[in-house]
């Protein structure tokens, strides 16, 4: 168990992520302060209207694009290991709490089958797009939030993925909403093509 300062958000940040953050409330420029000065981690955990969720990503901030003499600063922040909040605590101006690390379960020998069906279901989306796939520097058993991190499916999925305790679980998760987000552009593509051809799909 430890302790760690958090930074609210109505946002979920999965590990291997990337994003941008604009600091400018006094309690977050002294939390982000602390972390440059120190080289530690920070806890980005989502606000719902109930309160925040009890899991979050810990994170890094690997980059400072712009400083302002009031204190302000865009920085980069990069997910890292996921974290089980227990409970808050006080004494800061920002939000701490003590957390534990979440850990997955043992893997399933149907993982490295679930992670290639994912991997199809991705670049099929990426075809049906009419994209080329994204280059993901994959490590093992982050394959799904690496993709997550690429495909916008909303805040509620990523949390729910953020949540599950196996990779196999999160792959088969985001295969079928791959499956799915392609089967249905994959239908537009066709509908459009019928237009074109007053109501006869054109072939080839």
């Amino acid at each position: 168990m430890y302790e760690i300062g958090l930074f609210p958000l109505g946002l979920v940040l999965l590990p291997g992520e990337r994003i941008p953050l604009h600091v400018f409330e006094a309690r977050y420029k002294e939390l982000i302060g602390r972390c440059l000065e120190d080289d530690s981690l920070f806890g980005m955990v989502l606000a719902v209207e109930s309160g925040l969720v009890s899991v979050g990503t810990k994170a890094e901030v690997i980059e400072v694009p712009g400083r302002w003499p009031d204190g302000r600063m865009n920085i980069i922040a990069e997910g890292r290991a996921r974290f089980h909040l227990l409970r808050l605590t006080e004494g800061r101006t920002y939000a701490v709490g003590e957390a534990e690390d979440v850990v997955d379960e043992p893997g399933s020998p149907l993982e490295e089958e679930a992670h290639a069906r994912c991997l199809d279901a991705h670049r099929r989306l990426a075809a049906a797009a009419g994209v080329d796939p994204l280059e993901i520097d994959l490590e093992p058993g982050d394959t799904a939030f690496r993709i997550a991190a690429q495909v916008d499916f909303g805040t509620p999925l990523k949390q729910e993925l953020l949540e599950m305790r196996s990779e196999e679980a999160r792959l088969s998760r985001l295969t079928d909403l791959l499956v799915e987000a392609a089967e249905t552009l994959e239908l537009q593509k066709l509908a459009r093509k019928r237009a074109r051809g007053n109501g006869q799909a054109e072939m080839g």
